[in-house]
Protein backbone atom coordinates (compact mmCIF):
# COMPACT_ATOMS: atom_id res chain seq x y z
CA UNK A 1 0.00 0.00 0.00
CA UNK A 2 1.50 3.67 -0.79
CA UNK A 3 1.52 5.42 2.23
CA UNK A 4 5.32 7.23 1.84
CA UNK A 5 5.25 10.36 -0.46
CA UNK A 6 7.74 12.42 -1.61
CA UNK A 7 6.85 15.87 -3.48
CA UNK A 8 9.13 18.15 -5.07
CA UNK A 9 7.77 21.64 -5.60
CA UNK A 10 6.06 21.33 -2.35
CA UNK A 11 6.94 25.01 -1.38
CA UNK A 12 4.21 26.12 -4.76
CA UNK A 13 0.68 27.01 -4.93
CA UNK A 14 -0.17 23.45 -6.31
CA UNK A 15 2.54 21.65 -4.76
CA UNK A 16 1.72 23.01 -1.29
CA UNK A 17 -2.17 21.97 -1.34
CA UNK A 18 -0.95 18.67 -2.71
CA UNK A 19 0.92 18.30 0.32
CA UNK A 20 -2.11 19.23 2.71
CA UNK A 21 -4.45 17.07 0.53
CA UNK A 22 -2.13 13.86 0.82
CA UNK A 23 -1.47 14.74 4.63
CA UNK A 24 -5.40 15.14 4.74
CA UNK A 25 -5.29 11.31 3.96
CA UNK A 26 -3.09 10.15 6.30
CA UNK A 27 -0.17 9.80 4.02
CA UNK A 28 3.43 9.96 5.43
CA UNK A 29 4.86 13.12 3.18
CA UNK A 30 8.45 14.79 2.50
CA UNK A 31 9.47 17.56 0.28
CA UNK A 32 12.43 18.26 -0.97
CA UNK A 33 13.86 21.62 -1.30
CA UNK A 34 16.42 23.94 -1.61
CA UNK A 35 19.03 25.25 0.99
CA UNK A 36 17.94 28.86 -0.15
CA UNK A 37 14.19 28.35 0.18
CA UNK A 38 12.29 30.86 2.14
CA UNK A 39 11.87 29.93 5.88
CA UNK A 40 8.14 31.32 6.05
CA UNK A 41 7.24 28.85 3.07
CA UNK A 42 9.24 25.96 4.86
CA UNK A 43 7.47 26.55 8.24
CA UNK A 44 4.03 26.53 6.28
CA UNK A 45 4.75 23.09 5.45
CA UNK A 46 6.14 21.80 8.54
CA UNK A 47 2.68 23.61 10.07
CA UNK A 48 0.81 20.90 8.06
CA UNK A 49 2.46 17.68 9.12
CA UNK A 50 5.01 17.43 6.12
CA UNK A 51 8.75 16.66 6.71
CA UNK A 52 10.56 19.14 5.04
CA UNK A 53 14.61 17.89 3.87
CA UNK A 54 17.17 20.59 2.86
CA UNK A 55 18.47 19.49 -0.44
CA UNK A 56 21.32 20.43 -2.53
CA UNK A 57 18.80 19.45 -5.81
CA UNK A 58 22.03 19.45 -8.40
CA UNK A 59 23.02 16.16 -6.16
CA UNK A 60 21.51 13.26 -7.64
CA UNK A 61 23.19 11.10 -4.22
CA UNK A 62 21.27 14.12 -2.10
CA UNK A 63 17.93 12.91 -4.01
CA UNK A 64 18.62 9.51 -3.99
CA UNK A 65 18.98 9.86 -0.26
CA UNK A 66 15.94 11.51 0.59
CA UNK A 67 13.76 9.08 -1.82
CA UNK A 68 14.91 6.36 0.80
CA UNK A 69 11.91 4.41 2.27
CA UNK A 70 9.50 6.33 -0.45
CA UNK A 71 6.62 5.03 -2.12
CA UNK A 72 6.01 7.49 -4.47
CA UNK A 73 7.13 10.77 -6.06
CA UNK A 74 5.06 13.68 -7.39
CA UNK A 75 6.81 16.43 -8.83
CA UNK A 76 4.77 20.11 -8.85
CA UNK A 77 8.12 21.10 -10.09
CA UNK A 78 7.48 24.66 -12.87
CA UNK A 79 9.94 26.48 -14.69
CA UNK A 80 11.42 26.24 -18.39
CA UNK A 81 13.76 23.30 -19.52
CA UNK A 82 16.30 23.72 -16.75
CA UNK A 83 13.90 22.72 -14.26
CA UNK A 84 11.27 20.76 -16.52
CA UNK A 85 13.52 18.30 -17.69
CA UNK A 86 16.77 18.84 -16.30
CA UNK A 87 16.04 19.21 -12.13
CA UNK A 88 12.86 16.44 -12.70
CA UNK A 89 15.18 14.03 -14.67
CA UNK A 90 17.58 14.62 -11.40
CA UNK A 91 14.23 14.09 -9.39
CA UNK A 92 13.35 10.71 -11.25
CA UNK A 93 16.88 9.91 -11.19
CA UNK A 94 17.33 9.49 -7.78
CA UNK A 95 13.98 8.08 -7.40
CA UNK A 96 15.04 5.05 -9.10
CA UNK A 97 18.28 4.71 -7.44
CA UNK A 98 16.36 4.64 -4.26
CA UNK A 99 13.98 2.22 -5.48
CA UNK A 100 10.60 4.36 -5.54
CA UNK A 101 8.28 2.24 -7.52
CA UNK A 102 6.08 5.06 -8.54
CA UNK A 103 6.36 8.82 -10.37
CA UNK A 104 3.93 11.41 -11.10
CA UNK A 105 5.72 14.38 -12.93
CA UNK A 106 4.66 17.85 -13.38
CA UNK A 107 2.63 17.83 -16.25
CA UNK A 108 -0.80 19.41 -14.97
CA UNK A 109 -2.17 21.08 -18.30
CA UNK A 110 -4.08 20.16 -21.47
CA UNK A 111 -3.18 16.44 -22.81
CA UNK A 112 -0.72 17.26 -25.17
CA UNK A 113 -0.22 13.43 -26.43
CA UNK A 114 -2.60 14.38 -29.09
CA UNK A 115 -1.39 17.53 -30.12
CA UNK A 116 0.94 18.66 -32.48
CA UNK A 117 4.71 18.55 -31.57
CA UNK A 118 6.19 22.57 -31.95
CA UNK A 119 3.17 25.08 -31.25
CA UNK A 120 3.58 25.29 -27.36
CA UNK A 121 6.93 25.26 -26.19
CA UNK A 122 5.61 24.54 -22.27
CA UNK A 123 4.50 21.36 -23.93
CA UNK A 124 7.19 20.57 -25.94
CA UNK A 125 9.19 20.35 -22.57
CA UNK A 126 6.67 17.89 -21.12
CA UNK A 127 7.16 16.02 -23.83
CA UNK A 128 10.71 15.77 -23.76
CA UNK A 129 10.96 14.90 -20.02
CA UNK A 130 7.82 12.63 -20.79
CA UNK A 131 10.28 10.53 -23.48
CA UNK A 132 12.84 10.17 -20.68
CA UNK A 133 10.51 9.12 -18.24
CA UNK A 134 8.95 6.48 -19.69
CA UNK A 135 12.20 4.76 -21.06
CA UNK A 136 13.16 4.24 -17.43
CA UNK A 137 10.42 1.62 -16.81
CA UNK A 138 8.94 2.99 -13.69
CA UNK A 139 5.31 2.83 -13.68
CA UNK A 140 4.17 6.61 -13.86
CA UNK A 141 0.77 9.12 -14.03
CA UNK A 142 0.31 12.05 -15.58
CA UNK A 143 -2.62 14.28 -14.12
CA UNK A 144 -3.96 16.54 -17.06
CA UNK A 145 -6.40 18.98 -15.94
CA UNK A 146 -6.59 21.41 -18.82
CA UNK A 147 -6.17 25.11 -17.61
CA UNK A 148 -6.51 26.03 -14.20
CA UNK A 149 -9.57 28.14 -14.00
CA UNK A 150 -7.67 31.01 -12.75
CA UNK A 151 -7.21 31.89 -15.61
CA UNK A 152 -10.53 32.63 -15.88
CA UNK A 153 -10.13 35.82 -13.67
CA UNK A 154 -7.10 36.91 -16.03
CA UNK A 155 -8.96 38.75 -18.88
CA UNK A 156 -7.78 36.31 -21.43
CA UNK A 157 -9.56 36.52 -24.72
CA UNK A 158 -11.49 33.75 -23.56
CA UNK A 159 -13.20 35.49 -20.62
CA UNK A 160 -12.21 39.20 -20.33
CA UNK A 161 -14.53 41.06 -17.53
CA UNK A 162 -13.19 44.39 -18.11
CA UNK A 163 -13.94 44.56 -22.61
CA UNK A 164 -17.32 42.84 -20.94
CA UNK A 165 -16.53 40.41 -23.86
CA UNK A 166 -15.92 36.77 -24.73
CA UNK A 167 -13.91 35.79 -27.50
CA UNK A 168 -13.36 32.19 -29.80
CA UNK A 169 -11.47 31.37 -32.81
CA UNK A 170 -12.85 29.34 -35.85
CA UNK A 171 -16.64 28.21 -35.24
CA UNK A 172 -15.80 27.23 -32.33
CA UNK A 173 -18.06 29.25 -29.46
CA UNK A 174 -19.42 25.95 -28.83
CA UNK A 175 -16.28 24.51 -28.20
CA UNK A 176 -15.58 22.68 -24.71
CA UNK A 177 -13.20 24.32 -22.76
CA UNK A 178 -11.14 22.48 -19.79
CA UNK A 179 -11.30 24.19 -16.73
CA UNK A 180 -9.92 22.61 -13.24
CA UNK A 181 -9.59 24.54 -9.73
CA UNK A 182 -6.25 23.93 -8.12
CA UNK A 183 -7.72 22.59 -5.29
CA UNK A 184 -9.74 20.03 -7.14
CA UNK A 185 -6.20 19.28 -9.38
CA UNK A 186 -4.93 18.61 -5.82
CA UNK A 187 -7.36 16.34 -4.19
CA UNK A 188 -7.66 14.13 -7.20
CA UNK A 189 -3.35 13.98 -7.47
CA UNK A 190 -3.08 12.99 -3.93
CA UNK A 191 -5.67 10.38 -4.72
CA UNK A 192 -4.04 8.87 -7.60
CA UNK A 193 -0.60 9.06 -6.13
CA UNK A 194 -1.47 6.95 -3.11
CA UNK A 195 -3.40 4.85 -6.18
CA UNK A 196 -1.56 1.76 -6.84
CA UNK A 197 -2.92 1.07 -9.93
CA UNK A 198 -2.97 4.61 -11.49
CA UNK A 199 -2.97 4.44 -15.14
CA UNK A 200 -0.17 6.64 -17.42
CA UNK A 201 -2.57 8.77 -17.88
CA UNK A 202 -5.49 10.40 -16.29
CA UNK A 203 -7.77 13.42 -17.59
CA UNK A 204 -9.84 15.50 -15.30
CA UNK A 205 -11.72 18.68 -15.51
CA UNK A 206 -13.81 20.87 -12.53
CA UNK A 207 -15.98 21.82 -15.59
CA UNK A 208 -16.16 22.13 -19.16
CA UNK A 209 -17.77 25.13 -20.63
CA UNK A 210 -18.06 26.26 -23.96
CA UNK A 211 -17.90 30.11 -24.89
CA UNK A 212 -21.85 30.13 -25.57
CA UNK A 213 -22.04 28.92 -22.63
CA UNK A 214 -19.37 31.06 -20.35
CA UNK A 215 -22.00 34.13 -21.74
CA UNK A 216 -25.41 32.35 -20.41
CA UNK A 217 -23.57 32.28 -16.80
CA UNK A 218 -22.03 35.56 -17.29
CA UNK A 219 -25.59 37.19 -18.29
CA UNK A 220 -27.78 34.73 -15.66
CA UNK A 221 -25.13 35.72 -13.13
CA UNK A 222 -24.46 39.86 -13.73
CA UNK A 223 -27.60 40.70 -15.80
CA UNK A 224 -24.81 41.83 -18.20
CA UNK A 225 -24.80 40.73 -21.95
CA UNK A 226 -21.41 40.28 -22.71
CA UNK A 227 -20.08 40.79 -26.02
CA UNK A 228 -19.35 36.94 -27.56
CA UNK A 229 -17.64 37.15 -31.05
CA UNK A 230 -15.28 35.28 -32.76
CA UNK A 231 -11.62 36.66 -33.25
CA UNK A 232 -9.88 34.82 -35.62
CA UNK A 233 -9.39 31.82 -37.71
CA UNK A 234 -7.67 29.17 -36.19
CA UNK A 235 -4.69 29.21 -38.95
CA UNK A 236 -4.40 33.26 -38.62
CA UNK A 237 -4.30 32.66 -34.70
CA UNK A 238 -1.54 30.07 -35.52
CA UNK A 239 0.22 32.94 -37.61
CA UNK A 240 -0.44 35.40 -35.17
CA UNK A 241 1.77 33.53 -32.45
CA UNK A 242 4.77 33.08 -34.69
CA UNK A 243 5.08 36.30 -35.22
CA UNK A 244 4.35 37.13 -31.72
CA UNK A 245 7.10 34.79 -30.61
CA UNK A 246 9.65 36.13 -33.21
CA UNK A 247 9.26 39.36 -31.73
CA UNK A 248 9.85 38.40 -28.70
CA UNK A 249 13.37 36.63 -28.22
CA UNK A 250 13.73 37.51 -24.51
CA UNK A 251 10.45 35.59 -23.73
CA UNK A 252 12.09 32.45 -24.34
CA UNK A 253 13.31 33.03 -20.91
CA UNK A 254 10.33 33.75 -19.50
CA UNK A 255 7.78 31.10 -18.15
CA UNK A 256 4.67 33.16 -19.27
CA UNK A 257 5.65 35.19 -21.96
CA UNK A 258 2.87 36.12 -23.69
CA UNK A 259 3.17 34.65 -26.85
CA UNK A 260 3.14 31.23 -24.62
CA UNK A 261 -0.12 32.55 -23.19
CA UNK A 262 -1.20 32.40 -26.90
CA UNK A 263 0.33 29.41 -27.41
CA UNK A 264 -2.19 27.97 -24.32
CA UNK A 265 -5.33 29.26 -26.08
CA UNK A 266 -4.27 27.80 -28.77
CA UNK A 267 -3.58 24.42 -27.48
CA UNK A 268 -7.30 24.95 -25.40
CA UNK A 269 -9.39 25.34 -28.89
CA UNK A 270 -7.60 22.76 -30.64
CA UNK A 271 -8.73 19.93 -28.36
CA UNK A 272 -10.37 19.06 -25.16
CA UNK A 273 -10.68 15.89 -22.76
CA UNK A 274 -12.48 13.46 -24.17
CA UNK A 275 -12.39 10.74 -21.27
CA UNK A 276 -12.93 12.24 -17.72
CA UNK A 277 -11.42 10.07 -14.79
CA UNK A 278 -13.43 12.34 -12.12
CA UNK A 279 -15.87 9.57 -10.81
CA UNK A 280 -12.46 7.52 -10.30
CA UNK A 281 -11.90 8.52 -6.74
CA UNK A 282 -14.82 9.46 -4.52
CA UNK A 283 -15.32 12.33 -1.93
CA UNK A 284 -14.01 15.18 -4.20
CA UNK A 285 -16.86 18.09 -4.96
CA UNK A 286 -15.95 19.21 -8.16
CA UNK A 287 -16.47 23.10 -8.85
CA UNK A 288 -19.11 24.08 -11.27
CA UNK A 289 -18.82 26.54 -14.09
CA UNK A 290 -21.50 28.72 -12.16
CA UNK A 291 -20.44 28.44 -8.84
CA UNK A 292 -16.68 29.18 -10.24
CA UNK A 293 -17.91 32.08 -12.01
CA UNK A 294 -19.73 33.60 -8.88
CA UNK A 295 -16.66 34.20 -6.78
CA UNK A 296 -15.48 36.83 -8.86
CA UNK A 297 -17.56 37.81 -11.94
CA UNK A 298 -19.62 39.50 -9.74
Amino acid sequence: MIKNILVAGATGNLGGRICRELVNRGASVTAVVRPATDPEKVENLRTLGVEVKVVDLNSIEELTKACTGVDGVVSALAGLADVIVDLQSRVLDGAIKAGVGRFIPSDFCTDYNGLEPGNNRNFDLRRTFKAYLDSTGIKATSIFNGAFADILKYNTPVLNLKDQSIGYWDDKQDWKLDFTTMDNTAAFTAMAALDEDAPRNLQIASFQVSPVALSEHVLEITGRTFNLHRLSSMEDFAGYIKQQRANDPAGEQELYAKWQQSQYMYSMFSTHHGDLANDRYEGIEWVSAPAYLETFVR
